[in-house]
């Protein structure tokens, strides 16, 4: 998966001057490959030599999604004119095809936050499950730009198991490796969040002073109370509120991943760029508020793309006059009720008591 991180631009004087996506290169996909086998050789290396009560592996594990999950990232790849197997448990091979698909396209990067988003978390276990996401039966972190805990334990595990001196994991640590790899788990998530907030925060402070500035960006949520916008320039996600989009009433079609005018049948779909004006950036909670301008307001759609399914407001004719949210005349129908089932009252006409 490859998605766009934001880099913090820090002065001479420790101010913060601007936010920019993150450069990846070659090198540092070359780098990670190199860490990918050395952590698979890690794993490998304790098991070959290790008696597991007395030097346990924390492997990195990924289970296989949940189906459904699965079945909703087929639609949402579908949606995007890509596809996806069908009537089968997808593996990681179809996956990573789909993504040299989608990595053809502009909006690639939704396509790979769809993906992860489907995911199961990854975490840290004495208990060997595998790896989904890298396809991989032996995986434990040993290496990383970042130390991390984890690596310390597998460290220490390997000087046990080859005898290559003091600080192997002690009896005591063995008997409670499942614990410290739950606590790791969830630090890990902890620090992931403060991480994200921070970021947010750091760049919403930054956009705070250039309210009522016009970027450029692409929609990547579509809700019912509105669109979510990553800005070009800075990656900042902000909030295009439904309140703020007056021009129409808009519907959210989830199948199709779009807002879609009811009057006007414009068309605003997840991938699609849109020009914004800033008009809130709040530095305390990482937030911003966006509004559409410009060509925007014309809609925002990805060519070449239909509507799975069409729904009443979607291109469809609307009701017809004098009739109500379920199509149903309004008001009691005239005339006697007949001796059979009525389509108003959902049965048999009400007999009079008898005397």
């Amino acid at each position: 998966l490859d998605l766009p991180e934001r880099q913090i631009i820090i002065d001479e004087n420790n101010d913060m001057v601007g936010v920019k996506p993150r450069k990846r290169l070659d090198s540092h996909k070359l780098i990670e490959e190199f860490m990918i086998l050395a952590n698979v050789a890690a794993a490998r290396g304790i098991e070959a030599k290790r008696d597991p009560k007395t030097y346990p592996c924390v492997y990195r594990i990924h289970d296989r999604p949940k189906s459904d999950k699965l079945d909703s990232v087929r639609e949402f790849v579908e949606s995007f004119g890509l596809s996806g197997p069908k009537g089968q448990v997808m593996q990681p091979s179809q996956i990573n095809g789909i993504l040299r698909q989608a990595a053809k396209l502009d909006y690639s990067h939704l396509i790979s936050t769809g993906i992860l988003r489907s995911q199961s978390q990854a975490v840290y276990s004495a208990n060997n499950i595998g790896h989904f996401g890298l396809a991989l039966e032996k995986y434990a972190h040993f290496t990383s730009p970042i130390r991390r805990y984890a690596d310390l334990l597998v460290h220490r595990a390997l000087i046990g198991a080859y005898g290559l001196g003091g600080g192997g994991i002690s009896e005591e640590e063995a008997s409670r490796i499942d614990e410290f790899a739950a606590h790791i788990s969830t630090t890990e998530r902890a620090s992931m969040e403060a991480e994200r907030s921070a970021t947010d925060r750091f760049t919403a402070s930054y956009l705070s002073e250039h309210i009522g500035a016009v970027f450029e960006g692409k929609i990547n949520g579509v809700t019912r109370f509105g669109l979510f916008v990553t800005l070009t320039e800075s990656g900042a996600d902000g909030l295009v509120p439904m309140k703020s989009m007056a021009d129409d009433f808009y519907i959210h079609d989830e199948d199709s991943h779009a807002l879609v005018g009811k009057r006007k049948g414009k068309i605003y779909r997840l991938g699609a760029a849109v020009t914004v004006k800033l008009k809130e950036a709040d530095g305390l909670t990482g937030s911003c508020v966006l509004e559409l301008t410009g060509e925007s307001l014309k809609g925002a759609d990805i060519p070449g793309l239909v509507f799975k399914k069409k729904r009443v407001g979607m291109g469809e004719k609307p009701f017809s006059k004098g009739r109500g949210d379920k199509g149903k005349p309004k008001g009691k129908p005239k005339g006697k009720p007949r001796g059979k089932k009525n389509s108003y009252t959902g049965g048999k006409p009400k007999k009079k008591p008898k005397a």
